[in-house]
């Protein structure tokens, strides 16, 4: 801290830390133990999240000056070391696809995600076709729950604060057809009672 010529204080600028060399395979498997420590992940979200960490070494080297010709195959070299190290802890049962995927999958069911919404999603986060179909709820009471949900957060259909009319039911049915849901489990859905819609996501949630 330091002061100004009128004795306010004013904080001097924090030195960047040296680039130094590129991340080695020991310093991207403990920042792989870090993430996973704190999130679940797939063995391709995982190989993205040490990749970016090469990526901000070869953006800092650049900076400081370090040759481009010696940041390349440097970057290259440890973009193959995150690859190497994500198979490893998969080989080492860190990572999951199969459960993470499963476990993903019930997670945004209740909170109201169709089908289609969490075969996206997974296929966002890397889980291949065949295993985030395996993952996904197989059973149309099972995608209800999942409609009743998403009209629940919405608050359409029996959860709706007032009695819908015609024109309030055709912008829930173009909701839930927008949250993937198909048109005769829409339907379904909103037609169900308060009461029994209440009564099915607690069982869900018990069942979970």
């Amino acid at each position: 801290m330091m002061q100004d010529g009128t004795g306010a204080s004013r904080r001097t600028p924090r030195q960047a830390r040296p680039a130094g060399n590129a991340p080695t395979v020991s310093r991207l498997r403990e920042a792989a133990l870090a993430h996973l420590a704190r999130f679940a992940a797939t063995e391709v979200a995982l190989k993205r999240v040490l990749e970016r960490r090469v990526d901000r070494w070869a953006r800092a080297a650049e900076a400081e000056g370090q040759p481009r010709e010696h940041i390349a195959p440097a970057a290259a070299a440890a973009r193959a070391a995150a690859a190497e190290v994500a198979a490893a802890m998969v080989q080492a049962g860190a990572v999951d696809d199969a459960a993470f995927a499963a476990s993903r999958a019930r997670r945004l069911a209740r909170t109201g995600r169709s089908r289609r919404a969490i075969a996206a999603h997974l296929s966002a986060k890397g889980v291949d076709a065949e295993t985030a179909a395996a993952a996904l709820p197989d059973n149309e009471e099972g995608e209800l729950d999942a409609a009743l949900a998403y009209c629940r957060r919405r608050r359409i259909g029996p959860f709706a604060r007032a009695a819908e009319d015609a024109d309030a039911r055709r912008k829930a049915l173009a909701a839930l057809a927008r949250g993937g849901f198909g048109h005769g489990i829409a339907r379904r859905a909103l037609a169900m009672d308060p009461g029994t819609a209440e009564d099915r996501l607690l069982a869900a949630r018990r069942g979970a």
